[in-house]
């Protein structure tokens, strides 16, 4: 018999126990959500300062210096609602890039599905996720914002952020494990994302300028994620009407899953060989 016939494989990114892999997930996560805060005098707090200072910094100069929300309706709140979305992405994908190099002990030593890993990651985003939801709610009713049935929608671009932002998570921790250079090129990623999505300014701005740009920012799966939250709160421009086609829709919605898809994949096969790479 060849060589690979007695080769022993490591650990799946599954498993076959469903129970036992969430269980796993959430107990990691709950883990990670203690450990980050421990020694800190304001703790979980800080979950909530830093997206909130860097919103209050924002919005002073792009309101009040370059008036860059002039003749905008609510822009504070759809300039809070996109940085709370990015950062949710951000965080999930740029702590994912290292979660499994960061718990190589624990993977050298234990077996157990290895999509947990980057799975708490996620976890540990969305509970940070959850919490500046409420006080972007509390902002919304501040700012006067009226009541739309629309927000009963609005867990659905927060799944999907969610799903794209963890296949991204687990193709970049897949990637990191044979390739160190993928943190630096995803820390540069980050950064045009932020400028390139519209998220400071709104796209209206763009659309009245540059209508074709505004049109392939939003074939960006985050852009338009973004883009159909604040439409689905305030009533802001939909995707669909800045892309003037429902079908173009597909186009975002294609790179999401395929993305995911090929997170996945890429994972999976990795997996196995996590611990002897590492």
């Amino acid at each position: 018999m060849s060589p690979e016939a007695y080769r022993v494989r490591g650990p799946s990114a599954v498993g076959g126990d469903v129970r036992r892999f969430w269980n796993l997930a959430r107990t990691l996560a709950a883990t990670d959500w203690k450990v980050r805060f421990y020694g800190s005098a304001l703790g979980y707090v800080w979950s909530l300062l830093r997206p909130l200072m860097l919103f209050g910094i924002i919005y002073f100069v792009f309101s009040y210096v370059l008036d860059a929300g002039a003749g905008v309706a609510h822009y504070g709140v759809l300039l809070l609602l996109a940085i709370i979305l990015y950062f949710f992405f951000s965080e999930v994908t740029g702590s994912g890039v290292t979660s499994m190099v960061d718990r190589e002990s624990l993977l050298r030593k234990v077996g157990f599905p290895r999509a947990v890993v980057p799975l708490s990651v996620a976890l540990v985003a969305a509970m940070n996720l959850a919490l500046n939801l409420v006080v972007l709610a509390i902002f919304v009713v501040a700012s006067g914002v009226q009541p739309r049935w629309t927000w009963l929608l609005l867990p659905i671009p927060i799944a999907l952020m969610l799903v794209f932002a963890t296949g991204v998570a687990m193709l970049l921790s897949a990637l990191y494990v044979r390739y160190r250079d993928v943190r630096p090129i995803w820390d540069v990623v980050l950064q045009a994302l932020f400028y390139a999505t519209p998220i400071l300014y709104p796209i209206e701005i763009v659309l009245a300028r540059y209508e074709t740009l505004a049109k392939i920012q939003l074939l960006n799966p985050l852009a338009a994620i973004i883009q159909e939250s604040r439409h689905l709160l305030t009533g802001a421009p939909s995707p669909a009407a800045v892309l003037d086609s429902t079908a173009l829709l597909a186009v975002p919605l294609g790179i999401l899953v395929g993305v995911t898809w090929l997170g996945f994949r890429v994972f999976d096969r990795m997996a196995p060989r996590a611990a002897e790479e590492l």
